[in-house]
């Protein structure tokens, strides 16, 4: 562990130049103390180092000292930088180890590929999140990340799309697939490869079990499957109230985008509702999402729960988008 801490104590000096003890203590997570020990431990192992106290002093190497060995170009140094910033490093729980492994490999770039590196970070930023989707929370991400590079089974409760109650299910990781800002876990049950949405994973244990897998599983391949799917629209089927005076028009907005063989079907209204309540089949998740919208307030989803959630992200982004002034033609 220390030695992995004067590792970047090194990195930090190299790539700042002279900094207070007090910063690189919050830097690496440590006291004032450990860090002029860490630096009397560089110095005795031949690196250049100096620790000036009192005002304008700090801790730093020796000008002129610095390794630049990775060969990288400003181009390679900018790509490289750059995708360490998305958060889906540290969605897989790997936040942190990026981290480290940028800062060390940041002490060997030349400092002028390492400028224009910083210089495209700070003009670039990469939002994934949908303007019609809710953010997914995928807490088991980490564990299914860990499941999937050692081989090992996993058993997950599982709440699809359809589904009243989570179900369990034992299942074969093949990978995970980060798809504009949703995940997806490719894997095989029973035999059959399945496509389980991250967000949906209620639950997961990881088994002492080897996966079966496909001698010569190409998970690009096996995505390309899903995503035609995808691109499509997952089917789905929803539960509505509707005000009266909406009914009508609804119904037959519905009814023409309903999937094939399937009818509105009219639903139970309990006694403290006087909405009409309908069930419908819808063949694809975004067309549901734009006839409820249509609707505005006259027009509300009771289920499924997650349709909901994507609702109010789409109801966010509009007023965000049209608060204000309206942009200049």
């Amino acid at each position: 562990m220390r030695a992995d801490r004067l590792l970047r104590l090194l990195h930090l000096l190299q790539r700042h130049g002279t900094l207070p003890a007090a910063r690189l203590a919050t830097m690496l997570e440590v006291s004032e103390r450990t860090v002029l020990r860490d630096m009397d431990a560089l110095s005795a192992a031949g690196v250049p180092v100096f620790a000036q106290r009192g005002r304008g002093g700090g801790c730093g190497l020796v000008e002129g000292y610095r390794t630049d060995v990775s060969g990288l170009t400003t181009g390679e140094a900018q790509a490289l930088f750059l995708w360490g910033s998305r958060d889906a490093t540290a969605e897989l729980g790997l936040g942190p180890e990026l981290g480290n492994a940028l800062a060390k490999l940041a002490a060997t770039v030349p400092t002028g590929a390492m400028d224009q590196a910083d210089a495209l970070a700070s003009v670039l930023v990469v939002d994934r999140r949908r303007w019609f989707a809710a953010v997914d929370d995928v807490p088991v991400l980490p564990l299914l990340r860990e499941a999937s590079a050692s081989g090992r089974r996993v058993r997950m409760r599982y709440a699809g799309a359809g589904d009243a109650d989570p179900t369990t299910r034992t299942v074969d990781p093949y990978g995970l697939v980060e798809n504009a800002g949703r995940w997806y876990f490719l894997a095989a049950h029973r035999g059959r490869r399945r496509t389980y949405r991250v967000s949906r994973v209620v639950d997961a244990v990881v088994l002492d079990e080897p996966a079966q897998r496909p001698a010569h599983l190409d998970l690009a391949r096996e995505w390309e499957d899903t995503r035609r799917v995808l691109e499509v629209g997952e089917q789905v089927t929803l539960d509505v109230a509707v005000a009266p005076a909406a009914l009508a028009i609804f119904r037959r907005l519905a009814a023409s985008q309903a999937t094939a063989g399937t009818t509105v079907e009219t639903l139970d209204v309990p006694a403290d509702d006087d909405r009409p309540r309908l069930r419908l089949t819808v063949r694809a998740r975004r067309q549901a999402l734009g006839l409820v919208l249509t609707f505005g307030g006259d027009v509300e989803v009771l289920s499924p729960a997650d349709l909901r959630a994507d609702l109010l992200g789409a109801a966010r982004a509009v007023i965000e988008r049209h608060a204000g002034e309206p942009a200049r033609p």
